[in-house]
């Protein structure tokens, strides 16, 4: 009997190599419509699937592949002899490979405008039934769903022993977690026709095993890291490691949150450089350059910093790096390292140099924050939010200066672990109560923190004031304008409090809790 090898592909990259190399191992090629095509014109011979099973491709492609000759070659079992017997009796021949890539709907509901029926056109139907198929019987019917898995399959496929047991089973894997996710993105899309908050009703989540870590936050927790099927060029799951130690779980976490509060800052235009330590800011500084932007962070908190991450949103040069390796630092991120800044750093063969694509949005449309609670899930919009229409309800208005100084810190304070109070001037933070479970016990520690700087800074808070006493804390340190969400039943008295200490104060009408 003939050795086939079955293939029907929409991303045709590599395809023509990968059966050239098939064709030299001995398969014939099995094909359908397009792919038929691509092959034979790369100078291939193909036998058609319709003239192999003598029935023709009808209902505009829909229906090619789902003939008993094809599904009988996927799954009968070759040690068998019934199904041996039943093969031959129909003149089915066993299909050895099968090379299948399905119809890219995930690209088209991704797509503006595109409309339902454009969608349900690409939910691919032969595609994954021939596939689950051979991951069926991948003991003697070997699936390739993944271009990149080509050259080392052709490589197993030309020697004697051919495929593993192991690499079988490793496609076979591959194929059962690819459909697994098409049929995610496909419940997810029906869903959310059903309900008018665009919210599926069963909410399935497809991640892959990126890194075995050392421990969880704890020695005694054990942790891996799984990220998404195709993260954003511009996260952490995607970020490329040049030097130091492999990441931890809590470096990961860390280098998570400092990336996404630069990334808050892309707007403005200038140079920004944050410093995070357990989740929350130490510093975050503007400038012209990173070298002021660097110093200004440094300066909000110069112990915290310490063991700390940075992450720049320019390239980190040469000067700059040789003040980052005289401190004690986990991770640097950055877009980029000049070669004088690589070889700085190299003198700190532990810390960890991080490269991340700063040009590309950090969150793709849809995308969604999870946090596991004990028999469940939360999940949330991601907090994108941007106070535009600001209410000053004091007697005193906010001078200019004072106004930047106020968007700065209502751009941080969302970053900063509730309650949250954060100083700041127009150029960076001077001081970060973080984590309290009072909201004046956080503004003390901001102050503190700022000490005489905070007479020259404006107080920001995540939520409104339940009483007077974090305006009048303000007032003791010299501050003259403040920046909350409002909306407390005692909102009178922190304004009368604020209009007596002649403090600016803004209402946002939003609140930032980060618990």
């Amino acid at each position: 009997m003939a050795k086939w090898a079955l293939v029907s592909v929409f991303d045709k990259r590599g395809v023509a190599e990968f059966c050239r190399r098939l064709v030299e191992a001995g398969y014939g090629i099995l094909s359908t419509g397009g792919t038929a095509k691509h092959l034979e014109e790369n100078g291939l011979a193909v036998t058609r699937v319709e003239d192999y099973t003598g029935f023709p491709e009808m209902l505009d492609g829909r229906v090619k592949t789902l003939h008993p000759r094809i599904h009988g070659g996927l799954l009968g079992i070759r040690d068998n002899p019934a199904h041996e017997a039943s093969m031959a009796e129909h003149q089915i021949d066993p299909i050895d490979v099968v090379v299948v890539n399905l119809y890219p709907f995930e690209a088209t509901i991704a797509r503006p405008g595109v409309t339902f029926e454009e969608a349900v056109e690409m939910i691919d139907i032969g595609g994954p039934s021939m596939l689950r198929a051979a991951a069926k019987n991948h003991r003697f019917c070997a699936p390739v769903v993944d271009p990149d898995d080509y050259p080392w399959v052709a490589d197993a496929l030309s020697r004697p022993s051919g495929l593993s047991d192991r690499e079988r089973l490793r496609l076979a894997q591959k194929v059962f977690a690819v459909t697994a996710r098409y049929d995610q993105l496909i419940t997810s899309y029906l869903s959310e026709h059903l309900v008018t908050e665009g919210w599926p009703e069963t909410l399935n989540i497809s991640v892959v095993h990126r890194q075995a870590l050392r421990y969880g936050e704890n020695p005694h927790q054990a942790a891996h890291f799984y990220a998404d099927i195709d993260p954003s060029p511009a996260s952490i799951a995607a970020a490329q490691q040049l030097q130091g130690k492999e990441l931890s779980f809590n470096n990961i976490q860390d280098a998570d949150a400092a990336l996404n509060m630069l990334r808050a800052f892309d707007d403005l235009g200038r140079a920004a450089v944050v410093a995070v330590k357990h989740m929350n800011p130490c510093g975050i500084g503007l400038g012209d350059t990173l070298d002021d932007a660097f110093a200004r962070a440094y300066e909000s908190d110069p112990v915290s910093i310490f063991g700390g991450i940075i992450a720049c949103n320019r390239p980190l040069d040469g000067p700059l790096a040789e003040r980052l390796a005289g401190m004690f630092l986990e991770i640097i991120i950055a877009p980029a390292f000049t070669d004088a800044a690589r070889a700085e750093l190299a003198r700190k063969k532990n810390v960890r140099l991080l490269t991340v694509d700063m040009k590309e949005p950090q969150w793709r449309p849809g995308d969604k924050v999870y946090r596991r609670v004990s028999g469940g899930l939360l999940v949330q919009e991601v907090d994108r939010a941007v106070a535009a229409d600001w209410q000053v309800v004091t007697r005193r208005q906010p001078t200019d200066e004072e106004r930047t100084a106020l968007a700065f810190a209502w751009r941080v304070v969302k970053f900063v672990k509730s309650n949250a109070i954060v100083l700041a001037t127009a150029e960076g933070t001077t001081g970060i109560g973080a984590g309290q479970m009072n909201r004046v016990g956080a503004a003390k520690i901001a102050i503190e923190q700022a000490g005489p700087r905070a007479a020259a800074s404006v107080l920001a808070s995540d939520a409104f004031f339940p009483m007077r006493d974090t305006v009048d804390a303000a007032a003791a340190a010299g501050i003259k304008a403040i920046i909350q969400p409002g909306g407390s039943i005692k909102d009178a008295d922190s304004i009368a409090a604020a209009d007596e200490h002649g403090i600016a104060m803004v209402f946002t009408g939003e609140r930032h809790f980060l618990h």
